[in-house]
């Protein structure tokens, strides 16, 4: 979460959202099978004016050598499209955000998460998942996705991960999208198995034409389906699904298809070697000037704060918010306009949950919390997966700064969020600068190494072994070769 101010609710372009003014037709040419073959120039224009917007969602850009070399690469295969005349169509940028992400919007634009590329293990996979992306965007899935959803004009970039999966399809699914959007997340709906198929299939086509090994395709997607199991398994939810494969299903089904689309004997560049040497060093996981979730503790040094998960619950830290996730309910922490009156701040909260419907808290009541002055409200709402209770716990952290929990959990269950709640705190000046950023080493591995010894050096206490597997695309029997070169995250 960022040290600025904002509302926690849907504004004109989303909490991660893009909206597009205008019909949802394409105004870029396209061909008798409606893939986009040019770049309009309304299309320019709408993706210059998205594009600081989106920036702002997601972290920013990373700067210096890293990020040229993204941008590099990442024109290079988007060329391959044909959607562009020349490399400097396109204006690819490496995001500063701690989640598995890429994404690419009309206009020229294509994304990748500093996250996302941390997991790849050579140039031809980064080429491979822009590829992909570019390919949603050449076959117009934006526009057929919305197209079936009322021709609305939200063209999404990632899925909701959380939004609906209490609320379901009630009427009040504007609260949970309201609760549960984060700097990260996006409420929009998910590629279809089809769609993916032809965006696969496009990438690889793309990597083909640009010389690159087309099998990269399925072996990014295999590390993705690896990944998503790993972080299902360390927060101990069988429904968290990392934000690329929210919006992109199932990768795992689809790696054994994407190899053979790139056919048994294919060939070509992977740059494993460049690759490496190029995004070594790169931050890894959050920016503690965005503030770091360790475990179920979340602490932000820029604002000296600290507060930690309920038993069971897991954080997910957003360039907006953090979420807060678990098998009993689900919120976020979160900050809006603060004029000094908690009573005022904590009922605008909750007036901006829902378009559909006034929500009020029953009454406001005060109190304190570790010598911080707070207030909380609750109502309960009825839903078409049942009766819920939202409760709003908002800290008046200093002159016009106040921050908030909106939860929203199974009607007589809202205490379970209590001890969060009450753990909230300052941290000393000596707390907030012991917060350290992890970082992508990329070491040679010497004789006598082996996975379970530098899985040792990992920067985490929670399986090492598997979080460094899974980095590296290894099984646990791998045998590291003395020479060749792996991934390690350290602080």
């Amino acid at each position: 979460m960022n040290n600025r101010s904002f509302r926690a609710i849907l504004l004109a372009a989303g909490a991660g959202s893009l909206v597009l003014a205008g019909p949802a037709v394409p105004t870029s040419r396209v061909d008798a099978q409606g893939a986009v073959s040019t770049i309009s120039a309304a299309d320019k224009a709408e993706g210059a004016k998205a594009h600081p917007q989106l920036l702002a969602e997601f972290g920013g850009a990373v700067t210096g050598p890293q990020a040229k070399y993204v941008e590099g690469v990442g024109k290079t295969i988007a060329f391959q499209s044909g959607l562009g005349n020349a490399r400097s169509d396109f204006t690819v940028t490496l995001l500063n955000s701690p989640v598995n992400n890429a994404f690419a919007i009309p206009g020229g634009y294509v994304y990748v998460t500093r996250q996302l590329t941390a997991l790849m293990n050579n140039e031809a996979e980064l080429a491979g998942v822009l590829g992909h992306e570019v390919g949603h965007v050449a076959a117009r899935h934006s526009q057929k996705r919305q197209s079936a959803a009322t021709r609305n004009t939200i063209i999404g970039v990632l899925g909701s991960v959380l939004a609906g999966a209490v609320l379901g399809n009630s009427a009040l699914g504007q609260l949970g999208q309201k609760i549960f959007s984060t700097g990260s997340q996006l409420l929009t709906l998910k590629y279809s198995r089809g769609q993916e198929t032809e965006a696969d299939s496009l990438g690889v086509t793309y990597l083909k034409r640009a010389g690159y090994d087309p099998r990269a395709m399925g072996t990014v997607l295999r590390s993705l389906a690896q990944q998503t199991a790993l972080d299902a398994q360390l927060t101990g939810s069988t429904d968290k699904v990392p934000e690329w494969a929210s919006t992109h299903p199932d990768p795992a089904s689809r790696v054994t298809a994407a190899l053979a689309l790139a056919g048994s004997n294919a060939r070509g560049m992977t740059n494993r070697d460049v690759f490496l040497s190029s995004v070594d060093g790169l931050t890894y996981g959050d920016d503690p000037k965005q503030g770091v979730v360790d475990g179920r503790k979340f602490i932000h040094p820029g604002f000296r704060m600290s507060f930690q998960a309920p038993q069971g619950f897991y954080l997910v830290n957003g360039t907006r918010s953090v979420s807060i996730s678990g098998q009993s309910g689900k919120g976020e922490m979160s900050t809006a306009p603060f004029s000094g009156n908690l009573d005022a701040y904590v009922r605008s909260v909750f007036a901006g949950l829902s378009d559909q419907q006034r929500i009020a808290p029953d009454d406001v009541r005060t109190t304190t919390v570790n010598g911080i002055p707070a207030a909380y409200g609750m109502t309960r709402v009825n839903t078409s997966d049942g009766v819920r209770d939202v409760v709003v716990f908002a800290y008046a952290w200093g002159p016009g700064q106040a921050f908030h929990f909106t939860t929203i959990s199974a009607a007589g269950q809202a205490n379970a969020f209590d001890p969060m709640f009450s753990s909230m705190r300052r941290i000393t000046i000596g707390e907030a600068g012991a917060v350290r950023a992890r970082r992508l080493m990329v070491l040679t591995v010497k004789k006598g190494d082996t996975v379970q010894s530098l899985a040792r050096r990992m920067a985490y206490d929670d399986r090492p072994l598997d979080r460094f597997l899974v980095l590296n695309a290894l099984d646990a029997k791998a045998a590291l070769v003395p020479g060749s070169r792996v991934k390690l995250i350290v602080y």
